[in-house]
């Protein structure tokens, strides 16, 4: 079969969408030899797509584990000039100001829909809402009567970004729609009236090989952490994770536990001249149980959660949470917020822990419990292992979704056939 995926970046661009569209491209080929083509950006993050001075990739084609990739330029001006009126508009609530708030987040693509359009794809597959190349996408398989398959990854939380009727008219008009949790697929659902048999529940995945074997003590000497009680946040940093609260949260862990350690480790991106702020606010006698690890290689993303006795994800905006997954993988206890799609992931009380989202007291009072209490630490990671190894592969994720595009690109193959001519017989006298 042959796959085109859409999408707003794809390695070395860092994020959840990201990881997860190299993952099913790399295991669809490996696993099924589909023929796999990505059309993506130049970018390394959303925050290029309104911001010229970002740094860029080169653009044109290149393949990467035998994943043909072709980058697409992106022209920021037009984001960058509605920055200012899509907020007032919105605040507002003025007629049309979703469409505004679509410039504005991008990724404004010259020639995407009509390369779409003229490739030779069997099935035509997007990630994530709520950005523009998703609706290209659409447009361009429909122009060319092929199945598209869009990949939402909502999180309803977020009314700028997801309260949209543009995005649920998008999702009745594609072939099919896949969610990232029963969240998700119930919130389409329920609140804007898709058909549940429209829409299929998969999830992310994780490979959990690389995480096997990994002493944590020899993880944490690699850190200087040796002996220490380490709580990680490992992932994307930013605000709406929740690392402001963690942050807010450490000093309680302090006072009882004072020689924890806190590990903050994800891509550099503009929030993090915020977070260096906040660390340096810090009492002196707690900044340096600060560790900042930035831009690390993905070959030490193992090693990392192999060294945190606790991952901290307080996210308030997550359509699944790859972290916990992560953290899973190598037996870590999780918590994360009640906030959204994240109580669907996280079993609380069997495989972590949930707080409300912003409230760092609650936040420590669950990291003391889990750091003073190692053997339920234990239970916790080793129950979210078995869950992750049960339905959150790599592999079984990926074949998940080749079942949702086999499915439609046969029905799609029917619809196209020209109807059989009747036969017809002549009687001779």
């Amino acid at each position: 079969m042959k796959v085109l995926h859409v999408t707003q970046g794809y390695y070395p661009a860092i994020g959840g969408t990201e990881f997860l569209i190299q993952k099913i491209s790399e295991e669809l080929t490996r696993q099924f030899g589909d023929e796999v083509t990505v059309f993506t950006t130049n970018c390394y993050s959303g925050e290029a797509f309104y911001n010229s001075k970002l740094p860029r990739m080169a653009t044109g084609w290149e393949e990467l584990n035998g994943v043909k990739i072709r980058r697409f330029p992106v022209r920021t001006w037009i984001s960058q000039m509605v920055r200012v009126p899509q907020v007032l508009t919105y605040r507002l609530r003025m007629p049309g100001n979703q469409y505004l708030r679509a410039i504005a987040s991008g990724p404004i693509v010259p020639g995407l829909r009509q390369a779409i359009r003229a490739y030779p794809a069997d099935v035509i597959a997007a990630s994530s809402f709520p950005l523009l190349h998703m609706f290209d996408a659409l447009a361009g398989a429909r122009a060319s009567n092929r199945p598209c398959i869009l990949h939402g990854g909502l999180h309803p939380a977020d009314d700028w970004g997801f309260s949209r009727p543009m995005i649920y008219d998008a999702i009745r008009k594609c072939s099919h729609y896949i969610a990232n949790t029963e969240y998700e697929a119930q919130w389409v659902c329920q609140q804007h009236g898709i058909p549940r048999e429209h829409v299929e529940t998969i999830g992310v995945g994780v490979d959990p090989e690389p995480y096997h074997g990994i002493d944590p003590q020899d993880a944490k000497r690699r850190l200087g952490l040796e002996g220490l009680p380490v709580v990680g946040f490992i992932g994307q940093l930013s605000w709406a994770k929740g690392v402001g609260t963690l942050l807010k949260a450490m000093p309680l862990v302090w006072q009882i536990i004072p020689e924890a350690r806190l590990l903050l480790a994800g891509h550099r991106t503009l929030f993090a001249d915020q977070l260096e702020a906040m660390v340096a606010e810090l009492p002196e006698q707690d900044r340096h149980k600060v560790i900042l690890q930035y831009n690390f290689a993905n070959e030490e993303k193992p090693w990392l959660f192999s060294a945190i006795d606790v991952l901290a994800y307080p996210s308030g905006f997550e359509s699944f949470g790859i972290a916990y997954l992560e953290a899973w993988a190598a037996k870590k206890p999780v918590v994360g917020s009640t906030s959204g799609a994240i109580p669907w992931v996280i079993d609380a009380g069997v495989d972590g822990l949930l707080v409300p989202f912003l409230d760092f007291t609650l936040l420590a009072e669950a990291l003391i419990v889990l750091l003073r209490s190692p053997n339920y630490a234990r239970l916790l990671g080793e129950a979210g292992y078995r869950k992750m190894i049960a339905r959150y592969t790599w592999s079984e994720v990926a074949r998940r979704f080749r079942a949702v595009y086999e499915r439609k690109y046969q029905a799609q193959n029917a619809l196209n056939q020209p109807p059989a001519k009747a036969s017809t017989s002549i009687t001779r006298a």
